[in-house]
C-alpha cells in the first residue's frame, strides 16, 4: 500500500536578485525568504490538519454518492421481484361472479341464477425457475454496475485531489514570485532615485509585478474553486494524500497479466453479468411460449320454475393456445437485448484493454517526465542565478535577468505539475488493479 506522505509545496530557493549591488540586499534576502517560509508552513499545517488517504477520501465520497442511493434501490427492488418471482402460481387469483335473471325480458317465472369462480394462473413448463433465475440475474447486474460507479467516484476523488494540490502549488509559486518583484521593485526604485539605475529598469519591474499580480489572484480563484469542487465530491474538508504512493506501489499491479486485470476490471464484469441476464431473459421468453392456463373452482346456485335442484360445483380449466401475434415479439425483443448485450461487452474489453495499455504507459512516460522536469528546474533556476550573479556585476540587464527568473518559474509549475501527474498515473494504475474496489 501507500506510503504515508504530508503534502507539499516546492519551494524554488528564494530568489537571488536580492543580491543586487544595492545596500539593503542581505536584509532583503533574509526578509523574502523569511515570508516564503511562513506562507508555505501555514498552508502545510493546514493541509495536516486536514489530510486524509486516498482511500479514506474515496470511502468519504462513496458514502454520499446519488448514484449508490439509486443503485441500491435498484438492486432490492432487483432481488424482491427474484423472491416474488418463488410463488407456487404465476400471478394472482382470479374472482369472477355472473347473475342472470328473468325480469329485464318481462317474465315473471321468477328464474335467478348466481355463478361465481375462483382460479389461478399456473406455470409453464420451466417458466417459474427461468424468472427467477432472470430476476436474480438482474440483480447481480446491478450489484456489478455499484462496482463500476464505486470505480468512477474513485477517479472523480483522484482529479478533484490532483486540481487542489495543483492549484496550491500554482499559488505558492504565485506569491514566492509576487513577493520577491515586489522586494525588487523597492530596491530599484531607490536606485532610480539616485541615479544608479534607470526609469526603463523600473517600469520593466513594475509591469512583472503587475502579472505576477494577475497570477496570484487567478490561482486564488482556482484554488477556491478546486477546494469547492472537493470538498462536493467528499462531503467534508480535506484533501486526499495523492502524493504519498510511490513507485513500489504499483510493483504489484505491473506483475499482474494484462488479461485477468481486463477479466476483473468492474466494466468487463458487469458487462459480462449483462451478457448473462440477458441470456436468462431469453431462457424466459422462449419458455412463456403461450399465455399461463387457469385453473379454478366455480359454484352456481338458480332457482328455476319446476327445478328438482338448485346448487351445483365443478372445476375450471382455461388454456389460451399459443399465437405468433404475441410468442414471436416477445422473443424478438429477447434476443435484441442478448446481441446488444454481448456487443456492449466486446467493446468494453476492448475500451478497457486500450485504457489498460494508455495507463501502463502514461505511467512510464510520466516518470522519464518527471525526471526530466527536475533536471529542468534545476537548471533553469541555476541560470537565473547567474544571471543575477551577472547583472550585479553589470554585465547584464535587468530585463534578461527578470526574463530568465520568470523562466525558472515556470519550469518549476510545470515540475509540479509532472510531479502531480506522475502520481496521478500510479494511482490510476493500482485503480485499474482493483486496489481501491
Amino acid at each position: 500500500m501507500c506510503a504515508r506522505h504530508v503534502d507539499y509545496l516546492v519551494v524554488n530557493r528564494a530568489p537571488e536578485w536580492a543580491g543586487i549591488h544595492f545596500p539593503e540586499n542581505r536584509t532583503l534576502y533574509i526578509a523574502l525568504t523569511l515570508v516564503t517560509i511562513c506562507f508555505f508552513s501555514s498552508l502545510i499545517s493546514k493541509a495536516r490538519s486536514q489530510s486524509l488517504t486516498f482511500s479514506q477520501g474515496v470511502e468519504a465520497a462513496w458514502s454520499i454518492d446519488p448514484a449508490r442511493a439509486e443503485l441500491n434501490t435498484n438492486y432490492r427492488s432487483a432481488s424482491a421481484r427474484a423472491e416474488a418471482a418463488g410463488s407456487w402460481f404465476a400471478g394472482g387469483p382470479i374472482v369472477s361472479g355472473q347473475y342472470f335473471d328473468d325480469h329485464a325480458i318481462g317474465s315473471n317465472e321468477g328464474y335467478t341464477t348466481y355463478e361465481g369462480s375462483v382460479s389461478v394462473p399456473l406455470w409453464l413448463p420451466g417458466q417459474g425457475s427461468a424468472t427467477v433465475k432472470a430476476a436474480k440475474a438482474e440483480a447481480l447486474t446491478v450489484q456489478q454496475r455499484l462496482h463500476v460507479q464505486r470505480m468512477v467516484v474513485a477517479m472523480k476523488v483522484l482529479d478533484t485531489s490532483a486540481g487542489v494540490l495543483m492549484a496550491r502549488r500554482r499559488l505558492g509559486i504565485a506569491h514566492a514570485l509576487r513577493e520577491a518583484l515586489e522586494k525588487i521593485i523597492s530596491s530599484v526604485h531607490h536606485g532610480t532615485l539616485s541615479g544608479e539605475t534607470t526609469l526603463a529598469d523600473e517600469q520593466a519591474v513594475s509591469a512583472e509585478l503587475a502579472n505576477a499580480s494577475s497570477e496570484y489572484s487567478l490561482a486564488a480563484e482556482q484554488v477556491e474553486t478546486a477546494t469547492s469542487a472537493l470538498r462536493i465530491v467528499l462531503g467534508r474538508p480535506g484533501v486526499p494524500e495523492i502524493l504519498s504512493c510511490d513507485e513500489p506501489a504499483v510493483a504489484r499491479a505491473t506483475l499482474i497479466s494484462g488479461r485477468i486485470l481486463e477479466d476483473n476490471d468492474p466494466r468487463v464484469r458487469a458487462a459480462q453479468q449483462a451478457v448473462r441476464a440477458a441470456e436468462e431473459g431469453m431462457r424466459l421468453a422462449r419458455a412463456s411460449f403461450m399465455p399461463n392456463p387457469e385453473v379454478g373452482v366455480a359454484a352456481i346456485h338458480e332457482k328455476q320454475y319446476g327445478s328438482p335442484w338448485d346448487d351445483r360445483v365443478g372445476v375450471t380449466v382455461s388454456v389460451p393456445l399459443p399465437s405468433d401475434v404475441r410468442d414471436v415479439p416477445m422473443e424478438a425483443e429477447a434476443r435484441n437485448r442478448l446481441a446488444a448485450a454481448t456487443s456492449q461487452e466486446q467493446q468494453a474489453r476492448r475500451s478497457v484493454r486500450q485504457e489498460l495499455s494508455q495507463v501502463f504507459a502514461r505511467l512510464t512516460a510520466a516518470k522519464d517526465t518527471f525526471r526530466n522536469s527536475v533536471s529542468s528546474a534545476d537548471d533553469m533556476n541555476n541560470r537565473a542565478n547567474e544571471m543575477a550573479r551577472s547583472w550585479q556585476a553589470g554585465e547584464t540587464s535587468l530585463i534578461e535577468l527578470l526574463r530568465a527568473r520568470a523562466a525558472a518559474y515556470s519550469a518549476l509549475q510545470r515540475r509540479n505539475q509532472v510531479e502531480i501527474a506522475w502520481h496521478v498515473a500510479i494511482i490510476r494504475t493500482l485503480i485499474a488493479a482493483g486496489e481501491f474496489q
